[in-house]
């Protein structure tokens, strides 16, 4: 009965086991099922919606073929046939599977092999630029040059050009005008506020949400392998913990690295070399040195008033009355209303206010129009103000007599150059110097290198010699809020105060600009072309510049040229010769030398 008992206990525990097994497995083989039930549910319901909408579904079995199809590299095909294989071997409806599909879906839609034809007749894509935009002669050079060479060797890299200037100067079109000229697609990247490098070389796909960068999404939206990159604001990339955006920038702006440029979420290197990357910046100092140097930078200056008439007559005005539903025959403005929107309504470098306030007079036409008054409009001088009412600029204060003291100064601003006149008189005290107007340590610097060259040339001027120790000294420049600073005033300051001190009137027909050294060398200067067309707007006759400046004579506007005459100076004496209006007797042998230094310079310049 005991052995009879325990083979019962062994046999009653192996048939519960295998029921246990038994029960299990059907379980499993129930879900299994249940599952592939299900699947060929939704996969025929897949399909009825495919027909009735005609999208497409991708399916796993799918994504070799169209890999394969591609042609690409053994490295490339390799990890994309890897990444497949692991779909197929999972459930759809996993979240993993979801990823996989996603990655395999952005990396078959990229251009890996697509190349959009270009236009390189250089006559055609000249007469497109000169139409699309008046001046920038620079810029549109440095294309032709780019395009010249590409015609003699195809397989050229690295053209990466940074075009630099103030707002509203057209830098953003400009790029746009390029790749309509040679026939690229055009994608604009903006970079302003960018803080993560994961925006440029994207996100690991292991993470949620992960993406590929905005290099690699320019890319996919041109849907071409050599299109043209506009990078905006690239000065106001910023950097935080999560690293430096202009740091992965390098990589994509450096023709020796970007053929094999590598996205965090592709894992594959793309090749870059191929597009036409322009960037644009408003300023040069937050770029770093390391991504400065990729990059041939094109600085674009701000418009002249001649300029910006000439953009507002070809340009806004017909795009500004369309936009207001109005044709050409219904509105129609006088040559001296856009001069006086430019001059009395705007004070910038580029043309965006001036756009504006064209597009203010405009809505009023249109108005006029609409309520029946007038069945078209021209508009006149004299009806500005009711347009746009009083002028919010006057123009530049000058000093219009020939003044003791006062001399008419030039200065270069973020909008252009100005007419910035300088002060000085002299009083009774104890020979201080006081120096007002929101100047800069540059300027006060100057200051008193004026007042040691007083000092130095005093008996030559009949000036006390003492006068250091017996008189304060005040120098002003006008418009006492605006802050000013520069390396440009100290002829302007040095002429100010020995004119002062000396009594002899300063011309007011007479402008000046640039630096000076104790010694009295006049040095040169920056923004010539802006000032001299300050002068020309304020009536200036004769131009002082440093000799150093002459070969940025070839850069002004003729217009400018024929009516301003440019007298290039090498020492200060030469300057006070041509400023002040009687000087003070010297010896015969000073004043021989100096009539002729003068003499010889103006000879060269009318020359």
């Amino acid at each position: 009965m005991q052995l009879l008992y325990q083979i019962l206990v062994k046999e009653t525990l192996v048939l519960e086991t295998e029921k246990d097994i038994h029960d299990k497995t059907q379980e499993n083989i129930d879900q299994g099922q249940r599952e592939y039930f299900l699947r060929e549910q939704l996969r025929v319901i897949s399909e009825q919606l495919r027909e009735e909408t005609g999208e497409e579904i991708e399916d796993a079995d799918s994504y070799s073929e169209r890999i394969r199809a591609l042609g690409l590299s053994e490295e490339h095909e390799k990890k994309l046939l890897k990444e497949a294989s692991r779909l197929q071997q999972m459930p759809s409806s996993s979240q993993e599977a979801y990823v996989i599909s996603s990655y395999l879906d952005t990396c078959l839609n990229l251009p890996w092999n697509v190349l959009s034809e270009e236009n390189l007749d250089l006559q055609s894509v000249q007469k497109l630029l000169d139409m699309a935009h008046y001046g920038l002669q620079k810029v549109k050079e440095r294309i032709i040059e780019s395009l010249a060479v590409r015609v003699l060797n195809p397989e050229l890299k690295g053209q990466i050009l940074c075009l630099v200037g103030p707002p509203g100067v057209g830098k953003s079109s400009i790029g746009r005008s390029i790749a309509e000229a040679i026939s690229r697609k055009f994608v604009r990247v903006s970079l302003g506020g960018v803080r993560d490098e994961a925006d440029i070389r994207g996100h690991r796909k292991t993470y949620i949400g992960a993406m590929p960068g905005r290099i690699i999404n320019a890319i996919n939206q041109a849907g071409t392998r050599n299109p043209l990159i506009l990078l905006d604001e690239l000065d106001k990339m910023g950097n935080d913990y999560k690293g430096d955006p202009s740091a992965a920038m390098l990589e994509v702006l450096d023709s020796e690295q970007n053929h094999a440029f590598r996205d965090h979420y592709l894992e594959l290197p793309f090749d870059l070399s191929q597009v036409l990357f322009i960037a644009t910046a408003n300023t040069l100092d937050t770029i770093p040195e390391p991504l400065l140097d990729r990059m041939e930078v094109i600085e674009i200056s701000s418009y002249t008033r001649e300029e910006k008439f000439q953009i507002a007559t070809r340009h806004l005005l017909e795009k500004q009355i369309k936009a207001h539903g109005m044709k050409s025959s219904q509105c129609r403005f006088d040559h001296d209303v856009i001069y006086e929107i430019i001059d009395g309504y705007t004070k910038e470098a580029g043309v965006r206010n001036l756009e504006r306030m064209i597009g203010t007079v405009c809505r009023k036409s249109a108005k006029t129009i609409a309520l029946g008054e007038a069945k078209r409009v021209h508009v006149k001088l004299k009806d500005i103000k009711q347009y746009l009412g009083i002028a919010k600029y006057l123009p530049d204060e000058q000093s219009k007599q020939n003044t003791v003291g006062l001399v008419n100064g030039l200065a270069w601003t973020s909008v252009g150059g100005v007419l910035m006149p300088l002060e000085a008189i002299i009083l009774d005290g104890k020979g201080t110097i006081e120096i007002t107007g929101s100047l800069g340590n540059v300027m006060q610097e100057s200051a008193k290198i004026a007042v040691s060259y007083a000092r130095k040339v005093a008996k030559e001027y009949n000036i006390s010699s003492d006068f250091y120790q017996k008189k304060d000294l005040h120098i002003h420049a006008p418009e006492g809020a605006v802050p000013k600073d520069g390396p440009s005033a100290g002829v302007t300051m040095t002429t100010a105060l020995i004119s002062a001190l000396s009594g002899i009137p300063v011309r007011a027909d007479v402008a000046m600009t640039g630096e000076i050294t104790l010694h009295g060398k006049v040095m040169p200067i920056g923004g010539l072309r802006e000032k001299s067309m300050a002068a020309y707007k304020a009536g200036i006759k004769i131009v002082i510049i440093p000799e150093g400046n002459q070969a940025d004579l070839e850069e002004i506007d003729s217009v400018v040229k024929n009516a301003i005459t440019f007298l290039p100076v090498r020492d200060l004496s030469e300057v006070l010769e041509i400023a002040l209006e009687k000087p003070a007797k010297k010896s015969k042998t000073s004043n021989a030398k100096t009539m002729k230094k003068k003499t010889v310079a103006t000879e060269a310049i009318h020359a």
